[in-house]
């Protein structure tokens, strides 16, 4: 007759599973929305001047640029390579915090992939693998 103790276990290890599985399955199922919502992002920022104007995609690549006709009248180059520069950067932040928004939706707030996406520190996402890499070492040595 089982004990309390190996029902009770069974019962969190079967809770703990049916979760992991029906993240999986909202993950598999979502993909291809997840897809389509990514590949039509486009986060555009405005210079705090008005005369810039940045729109990113999805990876952060720079998709469009628009300067105002004042630009030409200020005739400070290095200051509208900066204010261009400053303006893209505002509009790919904004992107990864918006990429992450969405795939908070699809994945555990604490799984590998997301802390990268928060982070982007490939140590942290390889670790698992290295850890279970580093254990076969040791069982084969």
């Amino acid at each position: 007759m089982p004990h309390s103790a190996d029902r009770d276990a069974n019962h969190a290890l079967r809770a703990r599973f049916d979760d992991v599985r029906a993240q999986y399955d909202r993950l598999r199922s979502g993909m291809d929305e997840l897809q389509q919502r990514l590949a039509s992002m486009a986060v555009t920022v405005e210079s705090p001047d008005g005369l810039v104007r940045a729109t990113v995609g999805p990876r952060g690549q720079l998709i469009d640029l628009k300067l105002d006709r004042g630009i030409y009248r200020e005739g400070d180059q290095d200051k509208l390579a900066r204010t261009i520069l400053a303006t893209v950067e505002k509009a790919v932040a904004r992107t990864t915090d918006e990429v992450q928004e969405i795939m908070k939706e699809y994945m555990p707030a604490d799984s590998a992939a997301a802390g990268f996406l928060r982070d982007g520190d490939f140590g942290k996402l390889l670790a698992r693998q290295d850890r279970i890499m580093r254990e076969e070492d040791d069982r084969d040595a």
